[in-house]
């Protein structure tokens, strides 16, 4: 009789490990001191916004950050009422939609602060560009002196400052610099609004000093490196194989024959490629686990297919499970032979892939 599979794993799928989502939350919580801001952009960063947020009212965030009006309205309408908040710089036309939705945006410059103020006393927050030079109001804006602050003055709804580090898992020098520079502006700001946030995931790891009122961890919840401790595993990206052939010397595998065998070589064909969110790009030599090791793939990825190089003694059936990372290969490592990061590879997860959740 065939082995059958569930159809949610037949082919490709993400399991995600909520819990771990949870722990990674609470360690980077007691690191800190913070209360949590997380950031559940680009749907829970490839893993389901809906899914993340509900684990993560465990925690008790005052609220949650996005990146879209959309992605907000997403969260509203699966019932999510704690605040939340748009990073991206607020245009006018968005206005309607977050007075509609309940919807906390960041304001950088003096056009869209003028729109919000025009609407109404509705809660926003103020960004200020400390070195990322991105968004936000410049640290050195003659304005922040004059018609910026007057504005503030009679800003009823003015609840938050934040700003963004640009390395604090590489330099704590520029970091240390960004946050003086933030200081310096709170300092003549006409009043220290209720909520002052810069710390990302590697900031909040380095203890409380950047902590202020919130934290924002993003890539740490969701499994990726941004410093000590290394956070608990939580996305694996599996896929069944295929095929298996025993090919000779000289053959090729996969488009442009960029790989030839030296040997009498069996390869394995696993149901994962690019439209996946598997990269097509190599980088340095890469690998993925089936059975217990790590085995080398060979030849292009293709858009549903990967070809991976297995044993002599190895022995593989079809329809088992090999996994791209997330397991013996790590999110990390897998972006760093591909050339890229875990927020890429997490992002890149095709919306044509179950996500598995285990609580």
């Amino acid at each position: 009789m065939p082995t059958t599979f569930s159809s949610e794993t037949d082919r490709a799928w993400v399991d995600v490990d909520l819990s771990a989502l949870v722990s990674n939350a609470k360690t980077i919580t007691t690191i800190s001191g913070g209360r949590l801001l997380p950031m559940v952009k680009a749907n829970g960063y490839g893993l389901g916004a809906i899914a993340v947020t509900r684990a993560l009212e465990a925690v008790d965030p005052w609220g949650y950050g996005v990146a879209t009006v959309e992605e907000g309205a997403e969260l509203r309408h699966a019932g999510i009422s704690r605040p939340i908040l748009i990073c991206t710089p607020l245009l006018p036309q968005w206005i309607d939609r977050c007075l509609e939705l309940d919807l906390r945006p960041s304001i950088g410059d003096l056009g869209a602060l003028d729109a919000w103020m025009a609407r109404g006393r509705r809660p926003f927050h103020l960004e200020i560009d400390t070195g990322m030079s991105r968004s936000g109001f410049r640290y050195d804006d003659p304005g922040l002196r004059g018609p910026i602050v007057e504005r503030l003055r009679r800003a009823e709804g003015w609840e938050g400052v934040f700003t963004h580090f640009h390395s604090p898992e590489t330099d704590s020098a520029t970091t240390e610099l960004q946050w003086a520079r933030f200081q310096e502006i709170i300092g003549i700001l006409p009043r220290r609004p209720a909520l002052v946030h810069a710390a990302n995931s590697a900031a909040a790891l380095t203890g409380n000093r950047y902590t202020a009122d919130l934290i924002r961890p993003g890539i740490f919840l969701y499994g990726g490196f941004a410093g000590t401790p290394l956070p608990a595993p939580v996305a694996s990206l599996r896929g069944r194989v295929v095929g298996v052939r025993q090919i000779r010397e000289g053959d090729t595998v996969s488009y442009g024959a960029t790989w030839r065998a030296d040997a009498p070589t069996r390869v394995a064909t696993i149901a994962v490629g690019y439209a996946d969110g598997f990269p097509r790009a190599t980088g340095r030599s890469r690998g993925i686990e089936l059975g217990g090791r790590v085995v080398p793939v060979v030849g292009r990825v293709a858009m549903d297919m990967t070809m991976v190089a297995v044993d002599d003694d190895q022995k593989v059936a079809l329809g088992e499970v090999a996994t791209a990372w997330g397991g013996a290969v790590s999110l990390d490592q897998q972006a760093d032979w591909v050339g890229t990061n875990a927020y890429e590879l997490l992002t890149a997860l095709s919306p044509r892939l179950p996500r598995c959740y285990r609580a």
